[in-house]
């Protein structure tokens, strides 16, 4: 670690859990390890080996395998993150609603920074959380078979430096000139947040009407013009004119109308 490098205490475990974990409370269990290869894949493991994962928060100070949607790799120092998963059990919510889960998340991600740190983030369709131009936190979200478990993931840069960066687009609070530095004050404000979308999205059994207005109130995709790379290499260029309610992107070419899925896309960037 170099002298320019910021203080990186490590996540208090005890203090994330006071209040938000045990009967009666928003999770179930809590745990923090030093040094894992991929939080998700360690919750979708638990889950493949007969655990119930529902309510479960796994965070890692490290990860050395940790990965986003189509498997691109991301690497961050130890404590220089917050990266955490969390199993929800999604048996309440027809399928056709749980493209809204990821949505969702980036959506309690958002108002944790608000709340905590006064910053307003940009939501970027399906998974990025972006500020000041940059990714400030990606998330993935991974069905854990036979159940029908989600395992979704987040990794937030906090005080990760531009010469630690594993992508040239990446920031962090840090790196912005933000003064939040406690890991355990923001993991706590993301852990309530994301309760609370949680609940009501299994309650709705999908998107509600205050969800679907907090993300378009957030996201940077709506009414942008985008270049959509699917599978194949076959491109699609037009406006987005909305998110619809299985959470799909509808892009109007110009022609017609086109509706894609995250699982759908392999890259989404601004069109010409």
């Amino acid at each position: 670690m170099s002298a320019d490098t910021p203080p990186r205490p490590p996540l208090d475990a005890a203090a994330l859990r006071d209040g938000l974990v045990g009967p009666g409370m928003a999770w179930r269990q809590l745990d923090v390890v030093a040094e894992t290869g991929s939080t998700n894949a360690d919750l979708i493991a638990r889950s493949a080996g007969g655990a119930d994962i529902d309510g479960s928060v796994l965070f890692a100070e490290y990860q050395n395998a940790a990965r986003g949607r189509h498997g691109r790799q991301w690497s961050a120092p130890p404590c220089a993150q917050i990266a955490v998963s969390v199993g929800v059990d999604a048996t309440s919510v027809p399928q056709s609603g749980w493209g809204w889960l990821p949505l969702a998340t980036g959506v309690a991600v958002a108002d944790a920074l608000t709340a905590v740190a006064g910053i307003t983030a940009g939501l970027k369709w399906p998974n990025d959380v972006l500020l000041g131009g940059g990714k400030l936190a990606g998330i993935l979200a991974e069905v854990a078979t036979p159940m029908e478990l989600i395992v979704v993931g987040l990794g937030l840069n906090v005080t990760l430096t531009a010469e630690e960066a594993p992508d040239p687009a990446a920031v962090s609070l840090l790196m912005l000139g933000s003064s939040v530095s406690d890991r355990n004050t923001l993991a706590r404000q993301i852990l309530r947040e994301l309760a609370i979308r949680i609940d009501a999205w299994r309650t709705a059994g999908g998107a509600n009407s205050a969800l679907v207005a907090d993300y378009q109130r957030y996201c940077l995709t709506l009414g942008s013009r985008v270049r959509a790379t699917l599978p194949g290499d076959r491109e699609l260029v037009g406006c987005v004119e909305s998110v619809d309610q299985m959470g799909r992107l509808c892009i109007d070419t110009g022609g017609e109308v086109v509706t894609i899925s995250a699982a759908d896309i392999t890259h989404l960037r601004p069109g010409v």
